[in-house]
């Protein structure tokens, strides 16, 4: 009679008991794979997977992110060593985080990084990610363990649930001192001033006046670029780069 060893027993990988074993891989392999890739910061995205580009009614939220993208890719090419690189990492599908990953390809594609979810509609990574650099998890837990890993800076476009659930969990984090302080965008006050009342919590006291200022919202991409720039450089420095991907 044949036997299998327990770490190719797929019937038991895929147990309640191992899930354990499950989550454990989904900090590992990402882990030795991003060390590969010499990505060790980013600045992270989030936003609707809805939004098209174009839109109909209002601001047209995907070209804007798209040209963020692009902008802070031609910046990062020109002032910073391949292994001080800042990535653009979001989670990889459609809408915003198609339009990020277009915007960075027009200059680099090997500076996006996409971290998908098993979704039961099957949310497939955009095609502006490469398949190095696209991550697949079923934990929303440790997908958002890795965002804040990298990040060096957050980006909320507007969004859904999904959106607010990846903003929410990283104010929090910085408010309770979990992670380090560092910039938290909300890009378009005219969604955002509508969509969360903020000055109603500070007037009820479910925050302090200090915890609203760990955010920072923009209008704009010439805003953002320069909060973010500044922010960043202050924070990491920077150093000349001979790129020539960075002034075309």
């Amino acid at each position: 009679m044949k036997t299998t060893v327990a770490y190719q027993n797929d019937e038991f990988l895929m147990s309640e008991e191992a899930r354990s074993v499950r989550i454990l891989c989904e900090y590992l392999e990402p882990r030795a794979r991003l060390a590969r890739l010499g990505a060790s910061r980013a600045v992270i995205f989030f936003g609707s997977a809805r939004v098209r580009p174009r839109a109909p009614h209002g601001p047209d939220y995907y070209a804007l992110a798209a040209d963020l993208a692009e902008r802070l890719a031609r910046w990062t090419l020109g002032r910073h060593p391949p292994a001080s690189r800042y990535y653009l990492c979001t989670g990889g599908g459609p809408g915003i985080m198609q339009a990020v990953h277009e915007g960075a390809a027009r200059v680099d594609r090997t500076l996006n990084l996409g971290f998908n979810i098993s979704l039961p509609h099957e949310q497939h990574v955009n095609p502006f990610v490469t398949r190095e650099r696209a991550f697949e998890f079923h934990y929303f837990f440790m997908r958002k363990l890795w965002f804040a890993s990298l990040a060096q800076a957050f980006v909320a476009f507007p969004g859904g649930f999904g959106t607010f659930d990846e903003l929410f969990e990283m104010l929090n984090l910085t408010q309770t001192g979990k992670a380090q302080v560092k910039p938290i965008l909300l890009f378009g006050a005219e969604f955002w001033s509508k969509a969360v009342n903020f000055d109603e919590l500070l007037a009820r006291g479910y925050v302090a006046a200090e915890d609203l200022r760990l955010m920072h919202t923009v209008d704009g991409v010439d805003e953002a670029y320069q909060v973010l720039t500044a922010a960043l450089e202050a924070k990491n420095g920077a150093t000349a780069s001979t790129d020539p991907r960075a002034e075309a």
